[in-house]
């Protein structure tokens, strides 16, 4: 089972190496209830990009250990910080009207 585990999320961090992937992925993770899946999804695409925290700080002008707190599983960020790392892994945030 760990190997499975191990495979899917490998599988995963290939995939999300396409842009356009990772922009469905991460507009996918942001439908759901929990904002913690959202942080999870952002943490896979941004592992998938070279996984560099100390790049990542750099970028998105943030401490490394605000990078790790905002990705840990009691991350709780501002939406500012948000902002901030969805920049520096390539993408941005925008609203849209819900599809009736």
């Amino acid at each position: 089972m760990k190997k499975d585990l191990r495979n899917y999320q490998e599988k995963l961090l290939e995939n999300l190496r396409d842009p356009e992937l990772a922009h469905h992925y991460l507009n996918e993770a942001l439908t759901d209830e929990d904002p913690r899946i959202f942080l999870l999804a952002l943490k896979n695409v941004h592992e998938a990009q070279g996984g560099q925290v100390t790049e990542l700080a750099q970028k998105a002008n943030l401490s490394r250990e605000n990078i790790y707190r905002i990705l840990s599983k009691k991350g709780n960020p501002k939406l500012s910080s948000i902002i901030s790392l969805l920049n520096a892994v390539g993408f941005s945030l925008a609203v849209q009207p819900n599809k009736k």
